[in-house]
């Protein structure tokens, strides 16, 4: 048996919302014939395009054959059969619309930062809890399959006591002169909701959180490298917003990460983004696909000596830890949706709802005032 679950889509013109949403989550869901539930029936997702721009909603809709969209967020959120409401707006938009779906009645899932500061993701956990509706937040990093090696490592108790977190994350994105930008320039202006610490450290937060400890307390720095950049028409504008962030994040069990985001650096690294854990019986680096590992008992001695070439190949000391996932790992995006289906039809477990989303919220907020006042920030306790 299918039943339908109709999902107003918000923000499907943009990247993200096409690309990861749209296509490679709710176009392959329906593609593979719904969602599977635990009593082994289905559920086929029914998407409503909405967006400002028309003629890009058009496109799109004849593109993937699919037959309902529209400019009016008001006319969506009234059809009752479209019970789901999904966001992937610039964050400047996104509290207003999200509101008005609760108030609607409809089961919210979103893109992060759910909102611009630590009081509207808080005001929006609070609304949605007393409405009794379904919420959740994208928590994408938690599904990839580098991260879920590295989750498996961490319950199992390979490391031992953690000591540390590293990790690099970044690439140098182009000025939009002499090449196209790889990202859109409202990334770069802090007025339309732009900068990495505002885009990462909500990220930083879950998987940080979700895979190794809590945030207790932040010291960052946040910088804008690259001061004038060019937009989609090729057009110089200043970049107002920060391009990239080193940050000193204190975890619970005094666990210590430190953590640098960038959009101007050149990798030099087997993946976009790797995570380096270390504890007292092993360490493991890991990428959005890979992760290798260290044991204690085959950790090489390690001897400084400036005055000769360094002959050894730490790299090749390493274990790469094998999927071991029945079929593979799936889309990251897709996963999640899939479960975030699951919670509103039967209440399945999904926990990175609009708290976790607001917790994501606070610690890039507390990340630009450190930044700011030059000092350390301790996390305050959310009212939720």
């Amino acid at each position: 048996m299918t039943q339908r679950l109709g999902v107003v889509m918000n923000g499907v013109t943009g990247r993200m919302g096409y690309r990861q949403h749209l296509v490679r989550s709710v176009l392959a869901i329906r593609e593979q014939g719904g969602v599977e539930l635990s009593d082994g029936s289905r559920v086929q997702l029914e998407p409503l395009l909405v967006g400002r721009n028309e003629s890009k909603l058009r496109d799109i809709a004849q593109r993937h054959g699919l037959e309902r969209w529209t400019t009016s967020l008001e006319d969506a959120l009234a059809d009752d059969d479209y019970p789901v409401y999904f966001d992937a707006q610039l964050t400047a938009v996104r509290e207003r619309s999200i509101l008005a779906a609760v108030a609607a009645g409809r089961h919210v899932y979103t893109e992060k930062p759910t909102a611009e500061s630590v009081e509207a993701a808080v005001r929006l956990a609070e609304a949605a809890t007393a409405a009794g509706v379904k919420n959740g937040v994208v928590h994408d990093k938690l599904f990839l399959p580098g991260l879920r090696k590295l989750k498996r490592l961490v319950d199992s108790g390979f490391f031992g006591e953690i000591l540390s977190v590293r990790g690099e994350f970044g690439y140098w994105v182009f000025e939009g002169d002499w090449q196209p930008a790889q990202r859109p320039s409202w990334n770069y202006r802090a007025e339309d909701g732009g900068g990495i610490v505002a885009d990462m450290f909500c990220h930083w937060n879950y998987v940080l959180e979700q895979v190794i400890a809590p945030v207790e307390a932040v010291t960052a720095r946040a910088v804008t490298h690259v001061p004038v950049r060019h937009d989609e028409k090729g057009e110089a504008y200043k970049a107002t917003a920060d391009d990239a962030a080193y940050a000193i994040f204190e975890l619970e069990g005094g666990i210590i990460a430190q953590l640098n985001s960038s959009w101007a650096v050149r990798v030099d690294r087997d993946e976009l983004v790797e995570f380096q854990v270390d504890g007292t019986a092993g360490s493991a680096v890991a990428g959005l696909f890979g992760c290798r590992v260290q044991p204690r008992s085959a950790t090489p001695r390690a001897v400084w000596n400036p005055d000769l070439p360094e002959q050894h190949r730490y790299r090749d000391d390493w274990l790469e830890v094998p999927d071991n996932e029945p079929g593979g790992f799936d889309n990251g995006f897709k996963v999640q949706w899939e479960q975030f289906v699951r919670h509103v039809v039967e209440d399945a477990p999904h926990p990175y709802d609009f708290a976790s989303g607001a917790r994501g919220v606070r610690l890039a907020e507390a990340g630009l005032a450190s930044s700011a006042q030059g000092r350390r920030i301790e996390l305050a306790e959310l009212a939720l």
